[in-house]
């Protein structure tokens, strides 16, 4: 009896543990109900996104404001519309008042992750305080 008891204890062990580490990724978020902070949302078509991507990966806030030194920051906020995660990668163009794009070595494809149902701030903050404008590209990630 005491042999079929102890492999009951490891079977349901087992089972739980099982549980535990096959669950579905989830996150699950606080904040508060009434901001502290403010949020400057413009509504804005500087974001451009691949069409497969854009079924996946949805852009649901911009949010832009300037630092203390003077650069030009902003904050974008994607959702992931799927169960799983998704990869993408995105690009920032910077742009000068006349509106000439920026160079800088800054200028390259960042790669990113979002897990299932989950939203993600990207927030960047320009090269250079001649920058007062930008352009955010998204794309799927093709790396698979």
């Amino acid at each position: 009896m005491k042999k079929k008891t102890n492999s009951s204890r490891v079977l349901t062990c087992l089972i739980a543990g099982i549980a535990l580490f096959s669950s579905c990724t989830t996150v699950n978020t606080v904040e508060r109900a009434t901001p502290v902070g403010t949020r400057h949302i413009i509504a804005d078509k500087r974001i451009i996104t691949d069409s497969g991507l854009h079924r996946k990966v949805s852009i649901v806030g911009l949010n832009e404001g300037t630092t203390h030194g003077g650069f030009l920051q902003i904050q974008v906020e994607v959702l992931n519309q799927k169960n799983s995660m998704q990869a993408f990668s995105y690009s920032i163009e910077w742009f000068d008042l006349n509106g000439m794009l920026i160079h800088t070595p800054t200028s390259v494809w960042i790669p990113r992750q979002i897990e299932g149902g989950e939203t993600l701030a990207i927030t960047a903050v320009a090269p250079t305080t001649t920058a007062k404008d930008f352009r955010v590209k998204f794309i799927e990630d093709v790396r698979k």
